[in-house]
């Protein structure tokens, strides 16, 4: 089985890659990533010399080199990671979000649709079994209140740049699976933390500003609420999710760690007190600054549907999966 793996090199699809080739060594996989600021090659040294892994420097939104690798390798599988994420740059700049978000899931979508298929409904007999699994996110159902959760049915309602150019790949994938009958299965998922995340986000930054003495930045007053998944509890769900999920279907992965900003940041400094004690607790460090337009309040995910018929079930809460993290990062930024 040859399977392509698009934005391989940054946070979720490198610690994918690494998981996906251990478990299954002898399957081959071709990572495609543009090396954009969020792409980083070193997340893959563990496997970088792996006989059954290929990295190819490269942009979705190129046709012509998506066309021909589906030529050359003949995947049977496409794993969609490739997107840009950060919310507050897709502020500032939403142009790059449609084109890599749409027009590349698009790309994606349409050439295996091409290569796997003769006609809508009609497979080529060797591509029986292909799949594309489409990563998408729970931002795409927009705020909840205090109470509720995101189900699979909860109406699309994205409220940023980068959440409605995900929610636009979403049904793109949607509509290539009830237009030609294409194996498309989505995921979408709550906020990811661990190892090998970029530093830009709110984990490895708290990390990396309370390390450096300098202040820790919070947006608003710091009761915004994420739920929280641990990267290699998603990457389970992601497994289980393409080699077993049902054609068509949707499975919302979630942690069911529901934390607010703040308390992650007391959180953090607490067990930095701890480990690496100075004269004052780093929470002295924790400054609040002008919220983000369009901040969404909370999200939440309910992840019965995976668990129930995949067999999915998180390995980690916020609090143990912390911890790892938080030792993986001060290897990463004290050496």
């Amino acid at each position: 089985m040859t399977v392509l793996i698009t934005g391989g090199a940054g946070f979720i699809g490198s610690n994918f890659i690494v998981y996906f080739l251990n478990k299954c060594p002898n399957i081959k996989i071709i990572n495609i990533d543009k090396l954009t600021y969020a792409g980083e090659l070193s997340n893959l040294n563990e496997i970088k010399k792996h006989k059954n892994y290929n990295f190819i420097k490269g942009d979705i939104c190129d046709r012509n080199l998506i066309e021909k690798l589906f030529k050359e390798y003949n995947f049977n599988g496409v794993i969609n990671f490739a997107a840009e994420s950060h919310v507050d740059n897709s502020i500032k700049s939403p142009n790059e979000f449609i084109n890599t978000n749409v027009l590349g899931t698009f790309n994606l979508l349409d050439v295996a649709k091409n290569h796997w298929m003769s006609a809508p409904n009609q497979v080529n007999k060797n591509h029986i079994h292909s799949r594309f699994l489409h990563i998408s996110t729970d931002e795409v159902y927009g705020t909840l209140g205090e109470k509720g959760l995101f189900t699979e049915q909860t109406s699309y309602a994205p409220n940023s740049p980068y959440s409605a150019s995900k929610a636009s790949s979403d049904f793109i994938a949607r509509s290539y699976f009830h237009t030609y009958g294409l194996n498309v299965v989505t995921t979408n998922c709550s906020n990811n933390y661990g190892p090998k995340q970029h530093d830009e986000k709110l984990i490895p930054t708290i990390i990396r500003k309370a390390l450096k003495n300098e202040d820790i930045p919070i947006y608003g007053d710091g009761k915004n609420i994420r739920d929280w998944l641990y990267v290699e509890d998603h990457c389970k769900g992601i497994d289980l999710a393409f080699n077993k999920g049902n054609a068509g279907e949707t499975y919302n992965i979630g942690g069911k760690n529901e934390r607010n900003n703040l308390y992650i940041a007391n959180t953090i400094c607490e067990i930095l007190d701890s480990i690496l004690p100075k004269g004052t607790s780093y929470k002295k460090q924790i400054s609040f600054v002008k919220d983000r337009p369009g901040h969404d309040y909370r999200y939440a995910i309910d992840a019965s549907k995976i668990e129930n018929e995949l067999g999915w079930e998180a390995q980690e809460n916020f609090e143990t999966g912390i911890r790892k993290t938080i030792d993986w990062y001060i290897k990463k930024y004290q050496g």
